[in-house]
């Protein structure tokens, strides 16, 4: 009997190790939140033309000023991107389970660098909202699949902490797109901001097609199902051909197209049952439902105040260097706030309980201190308790996608996370920045519209302290509805690290 050591996957390039994932998935991030930042910059988004009593005008700058939008329209450009995340974010998630997930993220990423491009070139209101609404088909495919990649690669006693890590890019990329995008519309054009974002994201699109691929826990490996399908289409067209044999030609040919028509059929159905019986699975799941309706209340405000807190800062504060100051708070407090939110997890012990416990609280004062912050009049004590409230709220990034990864079984983690990424925009940012808009225009006061809208985070944190008594289940190491088997579950379990299994060769006599 002899042994010898035989890897069960395929080795990966030596380069590629779950820290460096880690890092692409953080650059890409970053360069989808830096585009959002850069359209609400006072510097790209500019304002409308204004003429004073006396009769001098000043004419408008940025996107608003060129094409003439009024506050509502300007709200919409912030949301357009809902229509391409709401349609491809559901199908990107179910085709993961059938297309390998880096080759879905090159394909959105494509279409999110030619609409980007093309928001440069737009010459009015619709040409740039219909681009926006394609950034959203790129967003779809990546935000979905990155984090349950990163769940699947993070050390044990660290996942939250890289949770924290890869979330963080989300407030520093708002603040760098302030930053960049005032900096750009003051020296350049606006339009050359998306050219750029254009340029920097097109590596990412072309490395999503020729990387090699990786599976994520919970999934065979993609050529395995292939494999199976083809297996089973082999043996029925066998049988096929045996029941039909004693036919004429042109009898057998007729039958042959009629099976595989029916087959497809049977193949499209069943993914569709099986997407259905997911969706129901997570809407029944009181856990996932609390917290994406406490996340959706808080993205709500931390939408409205990213598209308009510059101009807000700008008119209630007079402050001359709106961008600098909200990308500067921004990006401190991000960073800071969402890696200490993970951190302090991982060291409470990562659990659904604990997870909500700190978002209940981390809220509620960051809630307080924000509030309090917009009744100040003089704007460095403004800045000062603005700056805690933000570093508080900036916490639940880590914990709240921790719940939505592990109080679901891990074949519906990328569904998970799609739904939530949905809702989130659905019910929060998309109509906050619109609605804001109105009850700006309705009030013309944005201390009185500020406070209104920071009050909601209170809700939010009530919704988050519901959790902390509700039944919860980590079912992270769960199986995945009998679709992986056991060699391609070793496989997926660390997804990049080399992995030998002994095995022996016996002979009988």
């Amino acid at each position: 009997m002899a042994s010898s050591l035989v890897p069960l996957s395929a080795p990966h390039p030596s380069w590629f190790t779950p820290k460096r994932l880690l890092v692409i998935f953080c650059v890409i991030n970053m360069l989808n939140y830096v585009d959002r930042g850069t359209i609400a910059s006072n510097g790209v988004n500019g304002s409308l033309g204004t003429c004073t009593s006396s009769g001098t005008c000043t004419s408008g700058s940025g996107i608003q000023g060129e094409f003439n939008l009024n506050n509502f329209e300007d709200g919409v450009l912030s949301s357009a991107f809902m229509v391409g995340l709401l349609v491809a974010s559901p199908i990107f998630a179910s085709l993961a389970k059938s297309v390998n997930p880096f080759r879905l993220i090159g394909v959105g990423l494509s279409v999110w660098t030619l609409a980007t491009a093309g928001c440069g070139f737009s010459f009015n209101f619709w040409s740039i909202t219909i681009c926006r609404m394609l950034v959203g088909v790129g967003e779809a495919s990546f935000i979905s699949l990155a984090a349950p990649f990163i769940d699947d690669n993070a050390p044990i006693a660290q996942k939250t902490a890289w949770l924290a890590i890869f979330y963080m890019c989300i407030p520093t990329g708002y603040a760098l797109g302030y930053v960049y995008g005032g900096l750009v519309g003051t020296y350049l054009n606006w339009r050359f901001a998306f050219w750029v974002e254009a340029i920097l994201m097109l590596p990412f699109a072309v490395l999503g097609f020729v990387m090699k691929p990786l599976n994520l826990k919970g999934f065979a490996p993609a050529e395995s199902k292939q494999a199976l399908i083809s297996e089973e289409m082999a043996v029925q067209e066998v049988q096929d051909t045996e029941a039909l044999n004693h036919s004429a030609k042109p009898t057998k040919e007729k039958f042959s197209h009629m099976f595989s028509k029916m087959k497809c059929t049977c193949i499209d159905l069943n993914q569709l049952s099986r997407f259905i019986k997911d969706i129901k699975a997570l809407l029944v799941d009181k856990v996932y439902v609390v917290n994406v309706l406490g996340y959706c209340a808080y993205n709500f405000v931390l939408g409205a105040y990213s598209y308009w807190g510059p101009k807000a800062g700008y008119k209630i504060y007079n402050m001359s260097d709106a961008d600098l100051i909200f990308g500067g708070i921004t990006i401190v407090c991000g960073i800071l706030g969402t890696l200490a939110g993970g951190y302090v997890l991982d060291l409470m012990k990562s659990t659904i309980p604990n997870a909500f416990k700190l978002l209940s609280v981390t809220t509620f004062l960051g809630a307080i201190f924000c509030f309090t912050a917009f009744c100040f009049q003089n704007m460095y004590a403004f800045l000062a308790f603005f700056s805690v409230g933000e570093l508080l709220v900036f916490a639940i990034q880590g914990p709240v996608n921790y719940i939505c990864l592990h109080c679901v079984n891990p074949s519906l983690r990328p569904l998970s996370m799609a739904i939530s990424t949905v809702s989130i925009h659905i019910f929060g940012d998309v109509p906050s920045s619109p609605l804001v808009g109105v009850l700006q225009d309705a009030i013309n006061n944005w201390r009185e519209t500020s406070l209104i809208l920071t009050s909601i985070l209170f809700p939010a944190a009530g919704i988050w302290f519901i959790g902390i008594f509700l039944h919860s289940v980590d079912r992270f190491n769960e199986d995945s509805e009998g679709q992986v088997t056991e060699v391609d579950r070793s496989n997926a379990t660390p997804l990049l690290e080399p992995r030998v299994t002994e095995t022996s060769d016996s002979s009988a006599s």
